[in-house]
This record gives structure tokens, C-alpha cells and sequence, in this order.
């Protein structure tokens, strides 16, 4: 289970990115003098933090709300929320391509995770449980793709009894 000081963190991460980014989208801003500035996207945070911090915290927390169907409003707000900071982190991966060779799967594989977790948002939305579980599992396939096809030893299951794991928090 993913403790709620995780979940929190993990929320702030991605509201304090989420500021940044949107500081710096890339529109042109009138400056003093007339002239405009046109401000440059920059990744900051190592991939390898988006992916713990945001996308697999927020997964984790996800997973959790959905264990039984959520008996209120504000839970299946909580998860539609952190599905659409998975997300926005499919967002923020596609400003980190791979230098050398595979940039045309990466941003094949982060589109996808943007699309699929904005459904599991939509379902979360909508209050359908299965279908929410059933998303959440689409979230991980896509996961699981694209660390497949970058040979990243990490595998995402989905609803996974965890056996001698200890609780957070």
C-alpha cells in the first residue's frame, strides 16, 4: 500500500511541475520595450523520478482507492484526479526523448499513456467502477509496453496481492 505522505508528496510534485510547466509554455509574452519572448520547454527531474514519484505513486494510489468500490464523492474525485497526473506525466516524458535511437516509440508510448489514463480519468469521472478497473489495467499494459520496449526491468501488475508487504505509513 502507498502511504498517504507519498500520495501528498507525489501530488505536490506534480502541481509544483505542473506550475512550472505551464510558467513556461510556449507562447509569445510582450516584454518591456515591445520586444517578445518565446520561453523554451526544459526537462528539470530525471525520468527515472517522474516515473516513482508521478506516475507509479499516483498508479499505486489509484490501485488502492479502487480495491472496493468507493463509497463516496471525494475518493472518486482523488482517483480521477491522480489519473490525469498520470497523464500529465505522459506529458512531461514526452519533453525527455531518448538522445540517440528510439524517439518515434517513446512518443508512440507516452501518447498512449495519455490516452489511457484520460479514460481511466473519464471512467473515474463517471463513477463506473469496472470500467475503472479495467482502465487501470490498460494504464499498466501501456506501462509495461513501453518499459518492454526500452528494457527497463520494471513490471506493473495491476490489483497484485502483495504477500509479507509491509504498510506504509
Amino acid at each position: 500500500m502507498i502511504g498517504t505522505k507519498l500520495i501528498r508528496y507525489g501530488l505536490w510534485s506534480v502541481l509544483a511541475a505542473g506550475l512550472l510547466f505551464a510558467s513556461s509554455a510556449p507562447t509569445q509574452q510582450p516584454v518591456p520595450g515591445g520586444a517578445k519572448i518565446t520561453p523554451k520547454l526544459e526537462p528539470i527531474a530525471e525520468t527515472k523520478l517522474l516515473m516513482e514519484g508521478l506516475a507509479h505513486a499516483n498508479f499505486r494510489g489509484i490501485e488502492q482507492h479502487l480495491s472496493k468500490k468507493p463509497a463516496d464523492d471525494r475518493t472518486w474525485t482523488f482517483a480521477r484526479g491522480q489519473a490525469l497526473l498520470i497523464a500529465e506525466t505522459a506529458n512531461l516524458l514526452m519533453m525527455r526523448p531518448p538522445k540517440k535511437d528510439g524517439q518515434p516509440i517513446w512518443f508512440e508510448r507516452a501518447m498512449d499513456l495519455r490516452k489511457v489514463a484520460t479514460l481511466l480519468a473519464q471512467t473515474a469521472g463517471n463513477r463506473e467502477y469496472q470500467a475503472s478497473r479495467a482502465a487501470l489495467v490498460n494504464v499498466a499494459n501501456s506501462c509495461n509496453r513501453c518499459h518492454q520496449s526500452f528494457r527497463v526491468a520494471v513490471e506493473i501488475e495491476p490489483f497484485a496481492e502483495k504477500v509479507g508487504a509491509e504498510k506504509a505509513d
